[in-house]
């Protein structure tokens, strides 16, 4: 009878103690029996970051037409707000009309959009004979000159080079007839139904010409990519070509 009273105190006590260890172990109370240091309780608060509401951008000023526009002896003439593109005054800019050497902007503008301007081109006899046999303006250059698409870009705009626009239909269309077709093609996607190129350079043929609208739209493109900020361009000899200043 005795050892079952001390059996039971001792089941007792060993109860008591799987209990009590884990609970002092894990309280504040445990922790400075045992001489350990009560942990820090960690107090968590939101922090609020300042709001600073964004000011409303300015309005841009929108230039409108007003009173009658002066004389004019010409028969087409368009006026635009370069930063918007609204059409301030319009005579006849629908038309087509012969477009000459305003040609040449869009095929600049092909050039750009189409391809690497870093591309080295080798002028061909048929760049050259564009501009002589048909007397028309020419940057100088040579069979088998080479030059940059850009440096080529810079003698179509500034002398307004024949041969500079054969030389780039040719590198950038295969032939100046695939050429010819992307300049119409670019045309047609902007629904300028009154304008047909037959040549990259302007001269007079049957079946070309284009309306003031699209020289506009060109123009104004050409402007955005910043190819019309120079007024005159060196370009420097070597073995590729001759020096030379267009302006």
């Amino acid at each position: 009878m005795i050892r079952r009273i001390i059996a039971i105190i001792l089941l007792f006590i060993a109860i008591s103690l799987l209990i009590a260890v884990p609970v002092l172990a894990f309280t504040p109370l445990g922790g400075r029996l045992f001489g350990g240091s009560e942990q820090a309780t960690i107090s968590l608060s939101p922090t609020f970051l300042p709001f600073t509401p964004t000011p409303p951008p300015k309005p841009t000023p929108i230039l409108t037409a007003k009173g009658k526009p002066t004389e004019m002896t010409a028969n087409e003439a368009m006026l635009l707000d370069n930063d918007t593109g609204h059409i301030l005054f319009d005579l006849n800019g629908e038309r087509p009309q012969p477009m000459a050497s305003t040609t040449k902007i869009m095929t600049a503008l092909i050039a750009i959009q189409a391809a690497d301007l870093n591309t080295v081109v080798t002028v061909h006899q048929d760049a050259v004979d564009e501009s002589s046999l048909h007397n028309g303006s020419n940057a100088s250059l040579r069979v088998g000159d080479q030059l940059t698409l850009k440096e080529l870009l810079y003698a179509l705009l500034l002398p307004s080079g024949d041969d500079a626009a054969i030389a780039i239909a040719d590198a950038v269309g295969g032939s100046t007839s695939n050429f010819v077709n992307m300049m119409n093609l670019f045309a047609y996607r902007l629904r300028l139904f009154q304008t047909h190129y037959n040549n990259p350079d302007g001269l007079t043929y049957d079946g070309q010409y284009a309306a003031l609208c699209l020289a506009c739209y060109c123009i104004t493109s050409c402007l955005y990519m910043g190819q019309y900020e120079q007024v005159a361009y060196h370009l420097p000899g070597h073995d590729g070509h001759q020096d030379r200043l267009y302006r």
